[in-house]
């Protein structure tokens, strides 16, 4: 069985999170990750994401269960903007970016922009 990071099991569980509407305790979360993966290790990746802001934890019962702070796409854009804050050419960086967009992507863009301020 291939050994997954922290990085990834991280990114499993919160994409278990994000698929339901409803807290989750460690051993929903466990069930629906698979892989025979540890209640232990899913516990510590549960308090790694608590630590960091990205995962809530709600009292349910003695064990407790979890819910996602933020939706995928909230996530998402904070770390584009995260990203755009850390290089010392913000402007260069977003350029690069945007001409890498897929003609939909593009489009939407666009379609926002003309928009304004939301």
């Amino acid at each position: 069985m291939r050994r997954r990071s922290s990085g990834e099991l991280e990114g499993e569980v919160l994409a278990a999170l994000w698929s339901t509407d409803r807290p989750l305790t460690p051993v929903e979360i466990q069930l629906e990750i698979g892989g025979g993966l540890a209640y232990n290790t899913v516990h510590t990746i549960l308090k790694r994401l608590c630590d960091k802001g990205l995962v809530l934890r709600e009292a349910d019962g003695r064990r407790g269960a979890y819910r996602p702070a933020k939706d995928a796409a909230e996530l998402t854009a904070q770390a584009m903007h995260d990203a755009l804050d850390r290089g010392p050419d913000p402007i260069a960086a977003l350029r690069r970016f945007v001409t890498g967009l897929s003609v939909e992507e593009e489009r939407t863009l666009r379609d926002l922009l003309s928009r304004g301020p939301v």
